[in-house]
């Protein structure tokens, strides 16, 4: 199979890259940094680079997949932002830049997809079900929550453009133990993409617009 991964510079995405390549599959994987081209490369897959906050970067996407077929694609790119206390209004600039890699991104990733996906492949979205309303109980993190309800919202709306063409679902990968999730996180990186990359094997066309969580449960918007 033909995997992209959109962000896949560390944690999650480079996990992502790292597992699908080592399971024989193709893999192309977009990267920031000189650094992360170098990374990619020596996993042995196809390292191409994009910076999802940037729309003059983005743009350049579809042309570098030209004749590309894409079994799964998964955008991962994202960022925590400040970790502000609650009711606390974020600057301008933090706004803008959570936004920008969170939401923005993926709105203009997605639409570059459309005509390098395979018949009936699977598109993911890193989410967290901090972005869910249904299941908060807790304020604090706004912005970051408050880009993950938008970006679940931008899943929606693909799944439903999309339906009969791709399988779209948006997964929250567990509490994992990155940069950005910290130390004291409840699993491994390792855990949460063998548990994601299994659910996603076994996507049917009735889980086209779902919530999942990294094992499998289904979540609430």
């Amino acid at each position: 199979m033909n995997i992209l991964i959109i962000g896949a510079s560390r944690g999650i995405g480079l996990e992502f890259a790292r597992q699908y390549t080592q399971s024989g599959h193709r893999v192309i994987a977009t990267v920031r940094s000189d650094e992360g081209l170098q990374k990619i490369t020596a996993l042995g897959a196809k390292a191409l680079k994009l910076d999802v906050a940037k729309p003059e970067s983005v743009s350049s996407l579809a042309w570098q997949l030209d004749g590309e077929k894409i079994d799964i694609a998964i955008y991962v790119a994202g960022i925590f932002g400040p970790r502000l206390a609650p009711l606390a209004p974020p600057t301008q600039d933090d706004f803008d830049a959570v936004m920008r890699a969170n939401v923005l991104g993926a709105m203009q990733v997605i639409p570059q997809l459309v005509d390098v996906l395979a018949l009936e492949a699977k598109l993911a979205v890193i989410s967290s079900r901090m972005g869910s309303i249904g299941l908060r109980e807790s304020a604090g993190a706004s912005l970051y929550r408050a880009s993950k309800a938008a970006l679940n919202s931008v899943l929606k709306d693909t799944s439903l453009a999309m339906q009969g063409k791709a399988i779209c679902v948006s997964f929250h990968p567990g509490w994992v133990r990155t940069e950005m999730g910290g130390e004291g996180a409840d699993i491994s990186v390792e855990e949460s993409v063998r548990g994601m990359r299994q659910v996603m094997d076994q996507l049917q066309s009735k889980d086209n617009g779902s919530f999942i969580n990294y094992d499998g449960q289904r979540l609430v918007w």
